[in-house]
């Protein structure tokens, strides 16, 4: 096979050495337009796997670089005049000059031609069977043959410049400073004998506040100098790129997806390799990772299949998802450093946890094996800062982040877990009975601090369907007492009720019997701020309100306010999501009034908000009330996450305690983007933006999840919904899996704690 390679950088050379060692009859060349052993940049850093990965593709190009490295275990941050240390994260750094090196040699001894100072106009000169286009960021090919590749190029939100310095570090260190213009942070970490890498970064409008785009090259550097004085202890920082003027030092982060990464000119295959094909943000050093691991999958698949259609198919297959998924990982971890100023309040200590946990890759577990005396001291800081708060007693041992208690107004929880309101469609005319006493009863033995009910309907033609619970009707008030006094009396649980009104997602039938399709008979009239059918063709058509069914509406929902309260609840939730009612009003694509309840956000939440602070008028003051909201319509042209910090803002100030932070539901063009713990990030930026308490939502199902959430500040509590459906005693299992015994039992119960222990403990 006659291989061309353009572009020298790591993708090419080390597939090109990777090929020719599989078959020494492959005329292989790599074309590179700079000079020999010219490139531009400082240290690349991989981690151990990394490592591990290229010691079995070529051992002695592994060996040879393993024996470059500069190693360290540790990660230092300095925040707020504090420096926090973790170790065990097993990362090492090479200069990238030199690492070019190391593969052009191994190019040379295998037999590959290097072709320097060749600039490729058009690639359909060379009569070659296959074509790697490796050429870079700003890859040519990719542009060229834009409409097969499908590449979708997003500039990001940071200016960084790339620099050196002669200062030693022992440890991959993250400097914060904060400035009159607002925040600048430096990654900075050694790759050789005596030079460190020393990247600065800050947002787009603090680099012009602060003058930077007006300065000259010298000036820039001296301004850093100057900035991180602390950490460069009287050193030097040092640009290479001379050939940069003034501000064109400073660059933006392009993140680049391409929809395919083959074209084909004709019989020939144009393949895209390392950055012309993805880029994944500096911040956890894996653009020279994604650009090896290429290299070796294509090679792998060459050596797979001998059709060379079927080999590119395969190759894009795998390569794609696990390039996504470090995509996804690079995209959290580039967002946090965009946002720094979003967890400029907190204090050191877990400020330092969010940054290493930014990308949802690395979890409060994760950190255990890397560093236990790290996490160890880490817990027993969170525990006594969480038990000051909470008003109450220090605890004597450490204890997780998510056992610790929580405080809202005068509701002390036992711990961080609550069971999510979950629809069960098992009440008779509204009225609930032994059913969700045994639903609740349990789930209140079972560990968590607060139990949810479902959404409670405000009068019987807010049901979502027949069999919905409802606090409309004295009875109503009655059975649901009957369930409070349980769960007050047997348990050491709170208990809170969500209230909620359908809306045009009524009068259909239980979930087992067709989700959101309409009853067959006997269906009552629907609501909404406009009107709407929730499924096009199939649904209710749900009718406008008009201000008397506002009026109406209202007086329910304080009726049913104040019957929660007679039934003993602890909390209560207003439901303003999922599509029902209120939450109608709030996106744009179910309300399309145009009187004071539509048109901005404001007037689109006015409605919402007016009930709301009527109930929290009714609701005694001691007693918590939050909010459910949909943060992501996950719809384009409905509600975004930023909206949802505004939204926050405003129930706030109506009085609200907490927002329960789930997304969707709200349209059937939704396309959200699923995974574990995928609504977190509305959690962590309601808390840390909008300045309220925040309840984190959605595929949490381990002990390690919700650790890692409370940990870092990203929500203050958790709910788990679909664990608790299949294990009621989902937190006093956790809790026993992860070998923690401070938990209380039911007394009834610790024959079953002390067994559970004893076989997690094998």
């Amino acid at each position: 096979m006659k291989i061309i390679c353009i572009g020298g950088g790591p993708a090419g050379l080390y597939f090109a050495l990777l090929m020719k060692k599989q078959n020494p009859s492959h005329q292989i060349t790599v074309m590179e337009r700079n000079r020999p052993y010219d490139t531009f940049g400082w240290g690349v850093v991989f981690s151990d796997q990394t490592l591990g990965n290229l010691m079995e593709a070529d051992a002695p190009t592994a060996q040879t670089i393993e024996a470059s490295f500069n190693h360290w275990d540790n990660i230092d941050v300095f925040f707020k005049g504090r420096k926090v240390r973790s170790g065990g994260h097993g990362f090492c750094g090479i200069g990238r000059k030199h690492l070019l090196n190391i593969l052009q040699h191994r190019c040379e001894e295998l037999g590959v031609q290097l072709v320097f100072e060749s600039e490729v106009t058009d690639e359909r000169q060379y009569d070659a069977d296959l074509i790697i286009a490796s050429d870079g960021l700003n890859s040519r090919l990719r542009t060229r043959h834009a409409h097969s590749y499908a590449p979708q190029i997003e500039q990001r939100h940071c200016r960084f410049v790339w620099l050196g310095t002669r200062k030693k570090f022992d440890a991959f260190t993250f400097a914060f400073k904060q400035t009159e213009h607002g925040w600048f942070q430096a990654h900075i970490y050694q790759y050789d004998a005596d030079t460190s890498t020393f990247i600065v970064e800050t947002p787009e409008p603090v680099w012009r506040a602060a003058g930077l785009e007006a300065m000259s090259q010298e000036e820039s550097i001296a301004f850093c100098e100057r900035l991180f004085a602390d950490q460069l202890d009287g050193h030097k920082l040092i640009s290479n790129a001379a050939h940069l003027r003034g501000s064109a030092m400073w660059i933006t982060f392009p993140r680049i997806v391409c929809g395919n990464w083959v074209h084909w000119n004709g019989a020939i295959p144009v393949v895209l390799m390392g950055d012309a094909a993805h880029t994944a943000h500096y911040s956890i050093g894996s653009g020279t990772k994604l650009a090896l691991e290429d290299a070796i999958e294509l090679a792998r698949c060459f050596a797979q299949y001998p059709d060379t259609a079927a080999a590119l198919a395969a190759y894009q297959q795998l390569r794609a998802v696990e390039v996504l998924k470090l995509q996804n990982a690079a995209r959290n971890s580039m967002e946090w450093f965009e946002n720094v100023e979003r967890y400029s309040a907190m204090e050191a200590p877990q400020f330092a946890y969010s940054m290493l946990t930014r990308s949802q890759r690395l979890s409060h577990e994760n950190l255990r094996l890397r560093d236990a005396a790290y996490v160890g001291d880490y817990e027993h800081w969170f525990a006594h800062r969480a038990a000051e708060q909470a008003g109450v007693a220090a605890p004597a041992g450490a204890t997780p982040p998510m056992f610790t208690p929580y405080k809202v107004r005068g509701l002390l929880l036992k711990n961080r877990i609550l069971v999510s309101p979950m629809a069960q469609y098992s009440a008779a005319e509204g009225t609930v009975g032994d059913y969700h006493l045994t639903h609740l009863g349990a789930r209140a033995l079972g560990g968590a601090a607060l139990v949810m009910a479902e959404m409670t309907c405000v009068s019987a033609d807010a049901r979502i369907t027949p069999y919905c619970p409802g606090l409309y009707a004295p009875e109503h008030t009655l059975a649901w007492k009957r369930i409070v006094d349980f769960v007050h009396h047997s348990s050491d649980a709170a208990i809170g009720v969500q209230l909620g009104h359908a809306g045009a997602k009524g009068s259909t039938r239980a979930m087992w019997d067709g989700i959101d399709q309409p009853l067959p008979k006997d269906n009552w009239p629907l609501l909404s701020a406009s009107e709407q059918q929730y499924l096009p063709g199939v649904s209710q058509t749900a009718r406008a309100m008009s201000a008397a069914d506002m009026a109406r509406v209202l007086e329910d929902f304080v009726r049913a306010t104040l019957a929660a309260n007679d039934a003993g609840f602890d909390w209560l939730e207003l439901h303003c999501a999922h599509g029902y009612l209120l939450s109608s009003f709030i996106s744009p694509l179910t309300n399309r009034r145009d009187d004071e309840y539509g048109g901005s956000l404001e007037n689109r939440c006015r409605y919402p908000l007016r009930v709301f602070a009527t109930m929290r008028a009714a609701w005694p003051a001691h007693k918590p009330m939050s909010v459910r909201i949909s943060a992501h319509d996950w719809v384009e042209g409905g509600v975004t996450p930023d909206d949802a910090v505004r939204i926050a803002r405003l129930f706030k100030a109506a009085g609200a305690d907490m927002i329960d932070c789930s997304s969707g539901q709200v349209s059937k063009r939704e396309n959200p983007v699923y995974g574990r713990m995928f609504q977190t990030p509305f959690a962590d930026r309601i808390r840390n933006e909008a300045d309220i308490g925040a309840i984190a939502v959605g595929a949490i199902y381990e002990a390690d999840h919700a650790n890692s959430i409370i940990a870092a500040g990203r929500a203050d509590l958790c709910a788990v919904g679909r664990p608790h459906l299949a294990n009621p005693a989902w937190t006093l299992t956790e809790a026993a899996r992860i070998g923690y015994k401070a938990v209380t039992w039911p007394k009834q119960y610790l024959a079953g704690k002390q067994q559970l222990e004893r076989n997690h403990g094998r």
